[in-house]
């Protein structure tokens, strides 16, 4: 699952005007690997390469309970929420940004073999749709279309923005899928991750900031939009 985590960022912005920015959102939606690959560059957390460990991947996350556990995904969740609480002063902007964040362990189980857990330990937890690749693409592809259509319907502004988040989106989606597979995940494989996120967190700043909630139309903005 890569860029089907932004689906829930695109719902929500969709479903109310007092979720945070498309930005906001964004980064939430993708907190929970931002932070795996930084511990995983300082040695903190742990994957592998086990070529054919899934029919998708070659990843073997196998230690990563400080991010990916269902505990550790609460606590990032609450602390993102209290960030955006504090800097938008909506308790309700701040749960929409606490679910993005948590929706991101929800589908990590719906797409990883079991290498999930709640607290640590040895008890893990997975779908497995990585093991059917037709069944993953076909579910990646249709929660993101559906989520973006919500969103394109929901808001109002210029089309050139959202249409090249999505074309990029697609892009780095394919080379995910039909790249080729990684032979060392040393720094520059990290940091290439990092940029792909980067990259898409800048534009939807940028779509964000063309964009406006029906709700919010005609509406004085009393603060600037995060």
């Amino acid at each position: 699952m890569f860029i089907g985590h932004f689906a829930p960022a695109l719902a929500a912005r969709a479903i109310t005007s007092e979720a945070p920015k498309l930005g906001t959102l964004f980064i939430a939606a993708q907190l929970l690997d931002w932070a795996f690959f930084i511990l995983f560059l300082g040695g903190v957390e742990q994957m592998r390469l086990v070529p054919g460990i899934t029919a998708m991947n070659p990843f073997d996350f196998y230690d990563y309970p400080i991010t990916h556990s269902l505990v550790g995904t609460l606590v990032f969740a609450a602390v993102f929420g209290l960030l955006v609480a504090m800097r938008m002063r909506s308790s309700i902007a701040a749960s929409w940004a606490a679910i993005v964040v948590a929706s991101h362990w929800l589908l990590d189980w719906i797409s990883h073999r079991p290498d999930l857990t709640l607290a640590g330990g040895e008890t893990t937890f997975g779908l497995g749709l990585w093991n059917h690749p037709l069944a993953a693409i076909g579910a990646e592809l249709a929660i993101v279309g559906l989520a973006f259509w919500a969103y394109m319907a929901r808001t109002k502004g210029p089309i050139v923005p959202p249409i090249m988040l999505l074309v990029t989106m697609l892009v780095f989606q394919a080379i995910n899928w039909f790249g080729p597979e990684p032979t060392d995940l040393g720094a520059p494989f990290i940091l290439l991750a990092l940029f792909a996120f980067a990259v898409l967190t800048a534009i939807t700043f940028w779509v964000g900031s063309t964009r406006w909630h029906r709700n919010e139309l005609g509406l004085r903005v009393a603060s600037p939009p995060i």
